[in-house]
């Protein structure tokens, strides 16, 4: 892919970019049926792109057939009408290609690739290394998805993978540092793409010059969460800090140990039938759906 190629798949990448949420019955049985009306919903709400196979898609308990049935049932529903991205969360360069090569004749617009997330963390030069194989062998450009506590790479080394490795066009910064997102903002160069997955700060990240966001309200809400970025984009920001908090209420309540269930769920309440996370993560239980309720209820009256 060209230098100018990849540029433009870089300017693309923007706006609201949810998760799809992965629909599971009760015995842990991916419904592919069911994806169609979830994209469906995303594309009324207004989004600007789609990914699946992230951490809000459980991506980290697909298997390799349910990894190709889900991504071709995504890729299937969005039809182009948004760019697609693909997520792959894995521990091995080989792996990742695997998966790849999984998805021939899809049109994708990027991968979203985690670090490894195993025990063992490789060293600077063998993470470069490791992105620069998976452009190579696949030629489609690499989004990272900088979100493994334990593995989670510095401002210098995301800015050395993008300088070194012409496919890596950018990165979703998930750790909740504004600071390292300000730098990557700061120190990339210009066809370079930073997009937030910050829940709690997507108004200053926004307000901070992002690219666009792939988050978990990003599904749960997410045209509440296209008009927070309308907002910013007009430069409205005291109704956008006023959105900011009212959906900040809702990210209180919405517990991190089976957020992708809560996400499901709050789809549920604006008319998508409602689906399991797969074992052992727990369904949304009454008091957690009693919380969500209230928040809900007082965002999208």
């Amino acid at each position: 892919m060209s230098k100018e190629n990849l540029a433009s798949t870089a300017a693309k990448l923007t706006g609201i970019i949810p998760p799809i949420t992965m629909p599971f019955d009760q015995n842990g049985t991916l419904v592919p049926s069911a994806i169609a009306e979830q994209v469906n919903f995303m594309v009324e709400q207004g989004v600007h792109g789609m990914v699946a196979g992230g951490s809000t898609g459980e991506g980290h308990t697909l298997n390799d057939a349910d990894f190709t049935t889900s991504m071709r049932a995504v890729h299937d529903a969005i039809d182009g009408r948004v760019p697609f991205l693909a997520g792959l969360i894995i521990n091995s360069t080989r792996a990742a290609i695997e998966r790849v090569q999984m998805l021939k004749g899809m049109n994708i617009a990027a991968l979203q690739v985690t670090p490894v997330h195993y025990l063992f963390k490789p060293s600077a030069d063998a993470t470069v290394q490791h992105f620069r194989t998976i452009w190579e062998e696949t030629g489609i450009p690499i989004i990272i998805y900088n979100v493994v506590p334990w593995n989670y790479l510095s401002c210098d080394l995301m800015l050395r993978i993008m300088d070194e490795v012409p496919g890596v066009i950018g990165m979703k910064q998930s750790a909740g540092d504004l600071k390292l997102v300000s730098d990557l903002l700061h120190r990339m160069k210009p066809e370079n793409v930073v997009l937030t997955g910050t829940d709690a700060l997507l108004y200053p990240a926004f307000s901070l010059g992002v690219h666009g966001a792939i988050s978990a309200l990003t599904s749960a809400v997410p045209g509440l969460t296209v008009k927070l970025w309308d907002l910013v984009k007009a430069g409205d920001h005291k109704a956008a800090l006023d959105l900011h908090y009212r959906i900040a209420d809702l990210w209180d309540v919405l517990p991190h140990d089976n957020l992708p269930a809560c996400v499901k769920y709050c789809q549920h309440r604006q008319g998508l039938p409602l689906h399991l996370p797969r074992q052992p993560m727990e369904p949304v239980n009454d008091s957690q759906k009693a919380l969500i309720d209230r928040a809900l209820d007082a965002l999208l009256d």
